[in-house]
């Protein structure tokens, strides 16, 4: 029950905070709104609702936090399923972003959607000093770019065909999945009250964790199930 109304409630906000279809240039902010909305088990937004939670954040602080952790989320599929990347043709039930509109227009709604998220978090107060949600800004620059998810795609694309240990996979998957998830649980975390480094430090471990589950199981259904299960 309350990941279904968490689910809606994001849905909800990323509708709110997504450009208009009829704002120019209207295909770039149509493109967005197909590539975000309707579709996607919202994950990050889950988690950085139950973080916030445990140190009573404000709920519309966690809608901006887990919106722009979701734009980047969706950012980063729209450029994986481009031919260059993965070249996948279908992406939560319906057309990639590039085959229903194309290249160009795809390459450009991750950029858009890139920038948007980092928008929302300068725009919007979400924490009680300047310090801490620049703080913020950062830890979500960090797990985004080359040292956490586009990091991660980078040494996923290198090592197609390619065996990896145990240890180099773990490596991969906490850049190229876990990253976000992390900076998911503690971006909601961090709009409330202030936490203890060893509980800051608990939360962040669990967030690995999970980041690291979901990929694992992320990976055995890829290989495993069919287009349609999927």
């Amino acid at each position: 029950t309350w990941m279904g109304s968490m689910q809606q409630r994001t849905e909800r906000s990323l509708e709110r905070l997504l450009p208009p279809g009829t704002t120019v240039p209207q295909r770039l902010h149509q493109a967005m709104r197909y590539a975000v909305l309707g579709g996607g088990k919202r994950v990050r937004p889950l988690l950085c609702h139950a973080a916030g939670a445990l140190t009573g954040a404000d709920a519309a602080r966690l809608d901006i936090v887990a919106c722009a952790v979701e734009l980047i989320h969706v950012y980063s599929l729209v450029h994986d399923d481009l031919p260059c990347m993965d070249d996948d043709v279908l992406r939560r039930g319906k057309p990639t972003c590039h085959v229903e509109f194309d290249e160009a227009t795809a390459m450009l709604v991750g950029d858009a959607l890139q920038s948007l998220a980092f928008q929302l978090l300068a725009e919007h107060p979400l924490a009680a000093e300047a310090k801490q949600q620049l703080d913020m800004l950062r830890l979500l620059s960090q797990a985004t770019g080359s040292r956490g998810m586009a990091g991660g795609q980078a040494i996923d694309l290198a090592a197609v065909g390619q065996p990896l240990s145990l240890a180099e996979l773990e490596y991969m998957h906490i850049r190229k999945t876990g990253a976000l998830i992390r900076a998911a649980v503690m971006l909601g975390a961090q709009c409330g009250e202030p936490l203890a480094e060893t509980e800051l430090a608990r939360l962040d471990h669990y967030a690995k964790i999970a980041g690291l589950l979901f990929q694992v199981v992320d990976d055995i259904l890829d290989s495993a199930a069919d287009t349609a299960t999927l």
